[in-house]
Protein backbone atom coordinates (compact mmCIF):
# COMPACT_ATOMS: atom_id res chain seq x y z
CA UNK A 1 0.00 0.00 0.00
CA UNK A 2 1.15 3.61 -1.06
CA UNK A 3 1.64 6.19 1.53
CA UNK A 4 -1.03 8.03 -0.02
CA UNK A 5 -3.28 5.13 0.51
CA UNK A 6 -2.58 4.48 4.16
CA UNK A 7 -2.86 8.30 5.01
CA UNK A 8 -6.00 8.33 3.11
CA UNK A 9 -7.25 4.79 5.09
CA UNK A 10 -6.05 6.58 8.62
CA UNK A 11 -7.28 9.98 7.94
CA UNK A 12 -10.97 10.00 9.26
CA UNK A 13 -10.02 7.95 12.74
CA UNK A 14 -6.83 10.67 13.33
CA UNK A 15 -9.96 13.96 12.16
CA UNK A 16 -11.98 12.07 15.14
CA UNK A 17 -9.14 12.13 17.59
CA UNK A 18 -8.32 15.64 16.56
CA UNK A 19 -12.00 16.56 17.15
CA UNK A 20 -11.80 15.18 20.48
CA UNK A 21 -8.83 16.00 21.71
CA UNK A 22 -9.13 19.97 20.53
CA UNK A 23 -13.26 20.23 21.07
CA UNK A 24 -13.90 21.39 17.72
CA UNK A 25 -13.87 19.83 14.47
CA UNK A 26 -12.89 22.97 12.44
CA UNK A 27 -9.62 23.09 14.88
CA UNK A 28 -9.08 19.55 14.79
CA UNK A 29 -8.51 19.74 11.14
CA UNK A 30 -6.65 22.53 10.98
CA UNK A 31 -4.04 20.65 13.31
CA UNK A 32 -4.73 17.36 10.85
CA UNK A 33 -3.89 19.90 7.76
CA UNK A 34 -0.73 21.24 9.48
CA UNK A 35 0.44 18.02 9.76
CA UNK A 36 -0.03 17.24 6.49
CA UNK A 37 1.30 20.27 5.10
CA UNK A 38 4.26 19.83 7.41
CA UNK A 39 4.98 16.32 6.17
CA UNK A 40 4.55 17.76 1.86
CA UNK A 41 7.73 20.15 3.16
CA UNK A 42 10.01 17.70 4.85
CA UNK A 43 11.19 14.67 3.37
CA UNK A 44 12.05 13.27 6.37
CA UNK A 45 8.96 13.77 7.55
CA UNK A 46 7.15 12.61 5.13
CA UNK A 47 9.10 9.42 5.37
CA UNK A 48 8.32 8.71 8.93
CA UNK A 49 4.61 8.77 8.01
CA UNK A 50 5.27 5.00 6.42
CA UNK A 51 3.96 2.89 8.44
CA UNK A 52 0.15 3.24 9.47
CA UNK A 53 -1.85 4.49 12.38
CA UNK A 54 1.00 4.63 14.93
CA UNK A 55 3.18 7.59 12.65
CA UNK A 56 0.64 9.41 11.56
CA UNK A 57 -1.07 9.92 14.98
CA UNK A 58 2.67 10.15 16.30
CA UNK A 59 3.65 13.30 13.89
CA UNK A 60 -0.30 14.82 15.30
CA UNK A 61 0.73 15.06 18.48
CA UNK A 62 4.18 16.15 18.39
CA UNK A 63 2.47 19.40 16.51
CA UNK A 64 -0.37 19.59 18.45
CA UNK A 65 1.64 19.24 21.82
CA UNK A 66 4.26 21.70 20.32
CA UNK A 67 1.88 24.58 19.41
CA UNK A 68 -1.57 23.99 20.84
CA UNK A 69 -3.53 26.46 22.93
CA UNK A 70 -6.47 25.15 25.28
CA UNK A 71 -9.41 25.14 23.10
CA UNK A 72 -13.07 25.79 24.03
CA UNK A 73 -15.54 24.07 22.59
CA UNK A 74 -16.79 25.51 19.62
CA UNK A 75 -20.45 24.01 19.52
CA UNK A 76 -19.17 21.72 16.23
CA UNK A 77 -18.53 18.50 17.93
CA UNK A 78 -20.89 15.82 16.80
CA UNK A 79 -21.79 12.32 18.69
CA UNK A 80 -23.39 11.69 21.68
CA UNK A 81 -20.14 10.32 22.90
CA UNK A 82 -17.91 13.17 21.79
CA UNK A 83 -20.39 15.82 23.18
CA UNK A 84 -20.64 14.16 26.21
CA UNK A 85 -16.88 13.39 26.76
CA UNK A 86 -16.23 17.66 25.86
CA UNK A 87 -17.50 18.04 29.38
CA UNK A 88 -15.53 16.31 31.31
CA UNK A 89 -11.82 16.65 28.85
CA UNK A 90 -11.20 19.94 30.10
CA UNK A 91 -10.56 18.96 33.59
CA UNK A 92 -8.10 16.86 32.37
CA UNK A 93 -4.48 17.48 31.76
CA UNK A 94 -3.29 17.99 28.39
CA UNK A 95 -1.17 14.87 28.29
CA UNK A 96 -3.47 13.03 30.31
CA UNK A 97 -6.27 13.80 27.47
CA UNK A 98 -4.05 12.46 24.89
CA UNK A 99 -3.42 9.03 26.76
CA UNK A 100 -7.02 8.79 27.57
CA UNK A 101 -8.21 9.49 23.87
CA UNK A 102 -5.77 7.52 22.55
CA UNK A 103 -6.27 4.21 24.38
CA UNK A 104 -10.26 4.53 24.64
CA UNK A 105 -11.53 6.53 21.75
CA UNK A 106 -9.36 5.15 19.15
CA UNK A 107 -7.84 1.85 20.49
CA UNK A 108 -4.47 1.73 20.61
CA UNK A 109 -2.90 -0.40 23.33
CA UNK A 110 -0.66 1.42 26.11
CA UNK A 111 2.40 0.77 24.31
CA UNK A 112 1.27 1.23 20.89
CA UNK A 113 -0.03 5.01 22.70
CA UNK A 114 3.71 5.41 24.52
CA UNK A 115 4.80 5.44 20.77
CA UNK A 116 2.58 8.12 19.30
CA UNK A 117 3.25 10.17 22.61
CA UNK A 118 7.06 9.18 22.71
CA UNK A 119 6.66 8.04 26.27
CA UNK A 120 7.26 4.62 28.08
CA UNK A 121 4.67 2.99 28.29
CA UNK A 122 4.10 2.51 32.34
CA UNK A 123 4.13 6.54 31.98
CA UNK A 124 0.96 6.63 29.87
CA UNK A 125 -0.22 4.18 32.21
CA UNK A 126 -0.26 6.13 34.95
CA UNK A 127 -1.23 9.42 33.01
CA UNK A 128 -4.67 7.51 32.03
CA UNK A 129 -5.01 6.17 35.75
CA UNK A 130 -4.96 9.91 36.42
CA UNK A 131 -7.27 10.90 33.95
CA UNK A 132 -9.90 8.18 35.28
CA UNK A 133 -9.55 9.50 38.69
CA UNK A 134 -10.07 13.11 37.59
CA UNK A 135 -13.40 11.57 36.26
CA UNK A 136 -14.53 9.48 38.61
CA UNK A 137 -13.71 12.59 40.87
CA UNK A 138 -16.11 14.68 38.53
CA UNK A 139 -18.64 12.60 37.92
CA UNK A 140 -20.10 10.90 40.92
CA UNK A 141 -23.51 9.04 39.98
CA UNK A 142 -26.19 6.53 41.44
CA UNK A 143 -25.23 2.79 39.82
CA UNK A 144 -28.17 0.53 39.70
CA UNK A 145 -26.82 -3.00 40.07
CA UNK A 146 -28.25 -6.07 38.04
CA UNK A 147 -27.25 -9.37 40.16
CA UNK A 148 -28.46 -12.15 41.43
CA UNK A 149 -25.44 -13.70 43.44
CA UNK A 150 -25.70 -12.05 46.56
CA UNK A 151 -22.27 -12.54 47.13
CA UNK A 152 -21.10 -10.84 43.42
CA UNK A 153 -24.26 -7.75 44.09
CA UNK A 154 -22.39 -7.08 47.10
CA UNK A 155 -18.77 -6.88 46.05
CA UNK A 156 -20.01 -4.79 43.47
CA UNK A 157 -21.45 -2.31 45.57
CA UNK A 158 -17.80 -1.65 47.62
CA UNK A 159 -16.40 -1.35 44.33
CA UNK A 160 -18.92 1.24 43.00
CA UNK A 161 -19.02 2.73 46.34
CA UNK A 162 -15.46 2.88 47.29
CA UNK A 163 -14.66 5.15 43.98
CA UNK A 164 -17.12 7.66 44.87
CA UNK A 165 -20.70 6.98 43.62
CA UNK A 166 -23.81 6.06 45.11
CA UNK A 167 -25.95 2.52 45.14
CA UNK A 168 -29.76 3.54 43.91
CA UNK A 169 -30.48 0.05 43.99
CA UNK A 170 -30.15 -3.95 43.27
CA UNK A 171 -32.24 -6.61 41.28
CA UNK A 172 -32.09 -10.10 41.03
CA UNK A 173 -34.51 -10.18 38.70
CA UNK A 174 -36.04 -8.18 35.46
CA UNK A 175 -39.06 -7.05 37.40
CA UNK A 176 -36.94 -5.58 40.64
CA UNK A 177 -34.79 -4.11 37.76
CA UNK A 178 -37.97 -2.25 36.72
CA UNK A 179 -38.99 -1.48 39.63
CA UNK A 180 -35.93 0.21 40.98
CA UNK A 181 -35.87 2.37 38.06
CA UNK A 182 -39.07 3.52 38.39
CA UNK A 183 -38.69 5.04 41.74
CA UNK A 184 -34.70 6.71 40.66
CA UNK A 185 -33.47 6.69 37.50
CA UNK A 186 -29.82 5.28 37.91
CA UNK A 187 -26.73 7.43 36.14
CA UNK A 188 -24.66 3.63 35.08
CA UNK A 189 -26.30 0.25 35.13
CA UNK A 190 -24.13 -2.86 35.96
CA UNK A 191 -26.25 -6.05 34.94
CA UNK A 192 -25.66 -9.32 34.70
CA UNK A 193 -27.24 -11.60 32.01
CA UNK A 194 -28.97 -14.57 33.58
CA UNK A 195 -30.53 -14.04 36.21
CA UNK A 196 -32.51 -15.49 39.41
CA UNK A 197 -35.92 -16.26 37.95
CA UNK A 198 -34.64 -17.25 34.61
CA UNK A 199 -35.53 -13.77 33.39
CA UNK A 200 -32.74 -11.88 31.03
CA UNK A 201 -30.42 -8.82 32.30
CA UNK A 202 -30.78 -8.00 28.42
CA UNK A 203 -34.45 -7.63 28.73
CA UNK A 204 -34.00 -5.85 31.89
CA UNK A 205 -31.62 -3.24 30.31
CA UNK A 206 -33.93 -3.13 26.90
CA UNK A 207 -36.80 -1.82 29.47
CA UNK A 208 -34.59 0.34 31.11
CA UNK A 209 -33.69 2.16 27.82
CA UNK A 210 -36.66 2.71 26.85
CA UNK A 211 -37.28 4.71 29.99
CA UNK A 212 -34.15 7.19 29.33
CA UNK A 213 -31.01 6.29 27.79
CA UNK A 214 -27.76 5.68 30.80
CA UNK A 215 -24.32 3.88 29.95
CA UNK A 216 -24.18 0.13 30.69
CA UNK A 217 -22.13 -2.19 31.82
CA UNK A 218 -22.66 -6.08 31.05
CA UNK A 219 -20.60 -7.91 33.72
CA UNK A 220 -21.29 -11.96 33.27
CA UNK A 221 -19.69 -15.47 32.82
CA UNK A 222 -22.02 -15.89 29.10
CA UNK A 223 -20.06 -13.35 27.23
CA UNK A 224 -21.37 -15.39 23.77
CA UNK A 225 -24.97 -14.48 24.47
CA UNK A 226 -24.14 -10.52 23.46
CA UNK A 227 -22.77 -11.80 20.19
CA UNK A 228 -25.82 -13.73 18.72
CA UNK A 229 -26.30 -10.93 15.65
CA UNK A 230 -29.72 -10.19 17.35
CA UNK A 231 -29.14 -7.45 18.87
CA UNK A 232 -26.13 -4.85 18.99
CA UNK A 233 -23.02 -5.57 20.99
CA UNK A 234 -22.97 -3.59 24.30
CA UNK A 235 -20.16 -0.81 24.28
CA UNK A 236 -18.88 -2.25 27.75
CA UNK A 237 -18.76 -5.90 28.62
CA UNK A 238 -17.11 -7.50 31.56
CA UNK A 239 -16.39 -10.77 31.83
CA UNK A 240 -16.86 -12.97 35.24
CA UNK A 241 -14.67 -13.70 36.76
CA UNK A 242 -13.69 -10.19 37.00
CA UNK A 243 -10.79 -7.61 38.11
CA UNK A 244 -11.92 -5.35 40.54
CA UNK A 245 -9.52 -2.79 37.82
CA UNK A 246 -11.31 -4.16 34.93
CA UNK A 247 -14.47 -2.97 36.40
CA UNK A 248 -12.98 0.16 37.62
CA UNK A 249 -11.92 1.16 34.29
CA UNK A 250 -15.01 0.06 32.31
CA UNK A 251 -16.91 2.81 35.26
CA UNK A 252 -14.66 5.65 34.56
CA UNK A 253 -14.95 4.95 30.55
CA UNK A 254 -18.34 4.30 30.63
CA UNK A 255 -19.52 7.84 32.40
CA UNK A 256 -16.38 9.73 30.62
CA UNK A 257 -19.02 8.96 27.39
CA UNK A 258 -22.20 9.22 28.74
CA UNK A 259 -23.60 6.53 26.65
CA UNK A 260 -24.32 2.70 26.02
CA UNK A 261 -24.17 3.33 22.19
CA UNK A 262 -21.20 1.72 20.57
CA UNK A 263 -18.57 4.89 19.41
CA UNK A 264 -19.03 5.83 15.61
Amino acid sequence: MSLGQQIAENLPFLRRYARALTGSQATGDAFVRATLEAALADEELKRSLDGGRIPLYRAFNKLWTSAHEEEKDSGDVTGEHEAGAQSKLGAITPLSRQALLLTTLEDFTAAQAAQVMDLETSEVEALVSEALADIDREQSTSVLIIEDEPLISMQLEDLVTSIGHEICGTAATRTQAVEAVAEKTPGLVLADIQLADGSSGLDAVDDILAIDSVPVIFITAYPERLLTGDRPEPTYLVTKPFQEETVRAAISQALFFGSSKPLD
